[in-house]
């Protein structure tokens, strides 16, 4: 493995000077998109909560729930990448701001379904509305960070998804225990209702506070946007314009969209079945089951920080994250085998969300590396969206082995297996402008 050293600073700046302006511009943007991802994450997964009440008050099967849970995700690929190219042209202020507004709405819609058939559909309909968020950060981000930051920025962006984690698997439990009949209606209803309404209001937030470029952030000084504006100009000197449609066909893209599939899949599986897997260990209260759920992403907070800042110091992305997905492989599997005791059960769930956060901020660093342009954000889009379909396939499969064997063993076991693929087909990967 090689180690590298970060360039010096550019455009007649000193290197110290260079830290502390990307600093400025880290804690100008990094905090809100950090909020963005936490209410975006909540409305995806929250649904994992609601079951515990929903499927019985609905009389849902596990099987109906996981096509439900996973539906999210067709109209999410669906939309993905037209998404993702009118971000690139709009600007991201209002783009991000109309994403979050459409879909907090919709997300507190789900307090009226009543049927497999609404389930159904106002999940998909969520997800075409959420379509391009994730991407279209990612993409944002290399307007303003170049590469040898961006891991380190993307990873606290992603940690969102732990943190929504902590804040929600209590925040949820509390809901659905103390909420329940509370002006008439039922607990899984108040849990969309108050989880998807501030997103609405943090898409406000976007909509007055977010600049779509640093040549428009007055926040900045004229020398400081140059600075930066040299530093994006000359990483984008290293690459080759890219295309749409050839974008689209690319070989490597596909490569990284199957790879993130593999991923993800891991991901989703842990979001939508790990407060299940908790209760099924034989916790029954819905706090409870909150609490522990909070100690993976916790220690996956840890994991991911220290992954990215590691591979932002060595300019090496392959290794990385083939490490992080086995480590994630091997805990789910052990999650699996020590599932008769709690604390080794809980001890595995750990493990594997550690190395499955792990791999996101450092993975998102190798396509950002290879596209520019237009086609920086088709391929983004794709790959995301390819990969987002596991949030498909994951939970409905998950179900259905459930219902067929009345255990996630071996939902698990498949889980696991992804995550060593996309292990192996990573290393294949060759980054543009690297020795690693």
């Amino acid at each position: 493995m090689t180690t590298h050293t970060a360039v010096p600073g550019l455009a007649g700046i000193s290197l110290s000077q260079r830290d502390a302006l990307y600093r400025k511009v880290a804690w100008r943007l990094i905090p809100l998109l950090f909020l963005c991802y936490i209410v975006a994450y909540l409305d995806r997964v929250n649904v994992g909560f609601a079951k515990l009440q929903m499927l019985g008050a609905l009389q849902f099967s596990d099987t109906v729930y996981g096509l439900g849970a996973g539906v999210f995700f067709v109209g999410y690929f669906i939309f993905e990448v037209p998404s993702n190219v009118i971000l690139h042209h709009v600007g991201a202020r209002k783009w991000i701001a109309r994403i979050m507004i459409t879909w907090g709405l919709l997300s507190a819609a789900m307090m009226f379904v009543r049927s497999p058939a609404s389930f159904y559909a106002l999940r998909f309909l969520l997800g075409a509305a959420e379509a391009g968020f994730f991407p279209g950060i990612i993409l944002y981000l290399t307007y303003w960070f170049p590469v040898e930051r961006r891991g380190k920025m993307t990873s606290l962006f992603i940690a969102a998804i732990p943190v929504s984690g902590i804040i929600g698997g209590p925040l949820s439990g509390w809901i659905l225990k103390n909420m329940a009949s509370v002006a008439g209606m039922a607990g899984w209803q108040w849990l969309f209702v108050l989880q998807g309404l501030p997103t609405v209001l943090v898409g406000l937030l976007v909509l007055r506070y977010l600049d779509d470029r640093v040549s428009g952030a007055r926040w900045l000084s004229e020398d400081e946007r140059r600075s930066i504006a040299a530093d994006i100009g000359a990483e984008a000197a290293r690459k080759t314009e890219t295309r749409i449609g050839s974008t689209l066909l690319s070989g490597k893209v596909w490569l990284l969209a199957i790879i993130y599939f593999a991923l993800t899949s891991g991901l989703y599986g842990v979001s939508f079945w790990l407060p299940s897997i908790i209760k099924s260990m034989g916790v029954a209260d819905p706090l409870q089951v909150g609490l522990l759920s909070m100690i993976p992403w916790l220690f996956g907070v840890i994991a991911m920080v220290a992954a990215a800042r590691s591979a932002d110091r060595r300019l090496e992305q392959r290794w990385h994250t083939a490490v992080a997905a086995v480590v994630g492989a091997a805990g789910l599997f052990m999650s699996v085998e020590l599932h008769g005791n709690q604390m080794l059960a809980m001890t595995g769930l750990t493990i594997a969300t550690m190395g499955i956060m792990a791999t996101l901020p450092v993975f998102w660093t190798l396509p950002t590396t290879l596209l520019s342009g237009a086609g920086a954000a088709a391929g983004i889009a794709l790959i995301n969206s390819f990969g987002n379909l596991s949030g498909f396939s994951a939970p409905f499969l998950i179900g259905l082995i459930h219902d067929i064997t009345h255990s996630t063993d071996a939902g698990l076991h498949m889980l696991a297996g992804l995550l060593v693929a996309g292990a192996v087909l990573v290393l294949l990967v060759r980054p543009m402008n690297r020795a690693a």
